[in-house]
């Protein structure tokens, strides 16, 4: 049976109501003050630009001058026999119209590099701060949003500094300058006429603007909305193929995309509201003033070249300011997506480096949790009063269900949060044991590596995967790391081998080679401290037995914390943590733990049981 359209399957949405400003709306000043100090460098190249944009100015009003000139030397009045054709006003009046162009372009040349770094760097601090929010803030993000809200906000810098700086101001000193020679060569009347104009027009833009503002501001928060939707259906695409609901996502999609259809709607009927009115207000100031030149002709108090003077003015003048509605109109616009990409700045770091901290400086650390609590929320507790010690250069594995706290372990361990109480501390090489907290994020980082249960792979090649974990090391570094992993064949044997291009979170390959590049990702870190996170999960019995003895091998030598399922691949720790509900309910070595006849040989027997079952069910 065929399926509806989509588009019917909805119901019609309901008229777009306005999106009030979100909580960390900032006026256009804050903006203003927040951009400035990455202007301060360019000061120069700005006064250049500004400087052409006056001599391009300059350069426009001399061209209706000289037109004057130019009519009035050629008045019909005068005898033929003694009419001369005036050389110098004709060159005049080219040059002063290829002065108004050079000096735009020259403009754009010198302030290009202004706008372009700016934005850069900008772009760059917002993005550089989303990596340094804790994973609180990114497990709640919406990836393709925020995506948006960068892209749109990198871009208003730009525009807005070319319409504010070399748009609306130079068009409000032409506006000056011209009403100045009006009144200087004729009378008050002509400036009377323009003031009332300009009044009239900028109070109407401003009303209208402010109005319509908010219906820019739901298109935007629609289209945001639907980036949302499309960006993480498409990253879950086998998951919406898997159970057939490409038409569900479509629906769903479709929703976001009707209220942005509304809202973008609403936004160009008021625009066309908007545009209207400015163009009338023009003309009719437009008007007045040729009426006014006109009566001075007749009168006798003007020349022709009088009258095609302020022609040319004004005609010259009604383009820039038409201009300047439309740029007012632009730069709210840009002010608004400007006020969400200095939103995300405002996000704040839960995780903070302290004024002393000092780099960790670590070789096979000892590593100790001291009566640790912790809750991702805090009406629900995750950590409950653990304790426990990894020696130097020792192993710890944590066995227990799903939920009961292990991987949170590893989070606290990297400092992806700060823990609610208790202290997590790491030896320094000078065997000072502090507080993770009194090292540099960074350092700490740079200290563990790390195999996850769930490996999500770069959208590029293996080499630059297995490279990763140490971006300046050479290739035959990165190739010794895969023969670690038990990797090296198996992308030697590929098309393209390491330059085989992975996939989406590393979808092209299964989960077996996704996590045997992790595992060469993190050797090739070279880490004092390596956590495996149900390293070999992905792995069948087989792969796994190959694997294990690497990873024994591998251990030796450094701090090693162990997360695990599978019992048998923690066999020879140190001590084996078993957890359950956010406590340590048992502790001991692989043996001492069989012999208490608890919660661990109640897993054991159970593991044992289902690996004697597989032979059977392969047969």
């Amino acid at each position: 049976m065929t399926s509806p359209p989509v588009a019917a399957a909805n119901p019609q949405p309901q008229e777009t109501v306005p999106v009030p400003p979100p909580a960390h709306a900032r006026s256009e000043t804050q903006i203003l003050r927040e951009i400035l100090p990455y202007l301060r460098p360019f000061v120069g190249r700005i006064l250049l630009a500004l400087a052409l944009v006056v001599a391009g100015k300059i350069a426009g009003l001399a061209v209706p001058m000289v037109l004057k000139k130019l009519v009035d030397t050629l008045d019909i009045r005068t005898e033929p026999a003694l009419l001369v054709l005036p050389v110098g006003l004709l060159l005049a009046y080219g040059a002063s119209r290829v002065g108004m162009t050079f000096f735009a372009e020259v403009r754009q040349i010198v302030f290009a590099r202004v706008m372009a770094r700016v934005s850069r760097r900008v772009t760059l601090q917002v993005f550089r701060h989303l990596h340094a929010l804790s994973l609180r803030f990114h497990l709640a993000r919406r990836t393709g949003g925020v995506a948006r809200d960068i892209e749109r906000g990198g871009s208003a810098i730009a525009d807005l500094l070319d319409w504010m700086i070399y748009t609306i101001l130079p068009t409000l000193f032409e506006i000056a300058l011209v009403t100045g020679v009006l009144v200087w060569m004729y009378d008050w009347g002509f400036a009377a006429i323009t003031l009332i104009t300009l009044a009239a027009y900028m109070v109407f833009t401003f009303m209208v603007t402010e109005w319509r503002t908010r219906y820019y501001r739901a298109a935007v928060e629609a289209d945001t909305r639907a980036n949302e939707r499309a960006v993480d259906s498409l990253l879950n695409y086998e998951t919406v193929k898997y159970f057939g609901n490409e038409e569900h996502e479509a629906r769903r999609y479709d929703i976001s995309l009707q209220e942005r259809e509304e809202a973008q709607v609403m936004s160009r009927k008021t625009l066309g509201l908007l545009n209207l009115g400015q163009v009338t207000i023009v003309s009719l100031g437009v008007t007045a003033m040729m009426w006014r030149a006109a009566a001075g002709v007749v009168e006798g108090t003007m020349t022709i070249g009088g009258l095609v003077f302020v022609n040319a003015v004004l005609l010259q003048l009604s383009a820039p300011l038409n201009l300047l509605g439309m740029m007012y109109r632009e730069v709210k616009q840009a002010f608004t997506n400007l006020e969400r990409l200095f939103g995300l700045l405002d996000e704040s770091m839960d995780v903070r480096d302290r004024d002393d901290a000092v780099p960790l400086r670590a070789d096979r650390p000892k590593v100790v949790f001291e009566h640790v609590r912790f809750g991702y929320d805090p009406r629900r507790e995750i950590l409950r009063d653990v304790g426990f010690e990894v020696p130097r250069g020792g192993t710890v594995a944590v066995v227990g269900h799903s939920g009961s706290g292990k991987s949170t372990l590893a989070r606290l361990l990297y400092r992806f949060y700060d823990i609610d109480g208790g202290r997590i501390a790491i030896e320094d090489v000078d065997g000072v044991l502090r507080d993770i907290r009194d090292y540099t994020q960074d350092s700490l980082r740079k200290a563990i590596a790390i195999v996850p249960q769930d490996t999500v792979l770069f959208n590029d090649s293996i080499y630059y995967n297995i490279l990763y974990g140490r971006p300046d090391a050479t290739r035959e570094e990165v190739e010794g790391a895969a023969r670690a992993a038990h990797i090296h064949e198996l992308i030697v044997g590929l098309p393209d081998g390491y330059n085989t291009e992975v996939g989406e979170r590393g979808l092209k390959l299964s989960g077996g080679e996704k996590q045997r590049v992790a595992i060469a990702r993190a050797l090739l870190k070279n880490p004092a401290i390596l956590i495996f996170d149900e390293a070999t999960s992905a792995l069948d019995s087989k792969s796994e037995q190959a694997i294990q003895s690497e990873l024994d091998r591998i251990a030796q030598g450094r701090t090693t914390f162990v997360i695990a399922h599978r019992l048998s691949t923690i066999m020879n720790a140190d001590e084996i943590l078993v957890m359950d509900k956010g406590e340590i309910v048992e502790r001991g070595n692989h043996a001492g733990l069989l012999s208490q006849d608890g919660y661990y040989a109640q897993l054991w027997r159970m593991q044992q049981q289902e690996r004697s079952e597989e032979p059977a069910e392969e047969a």
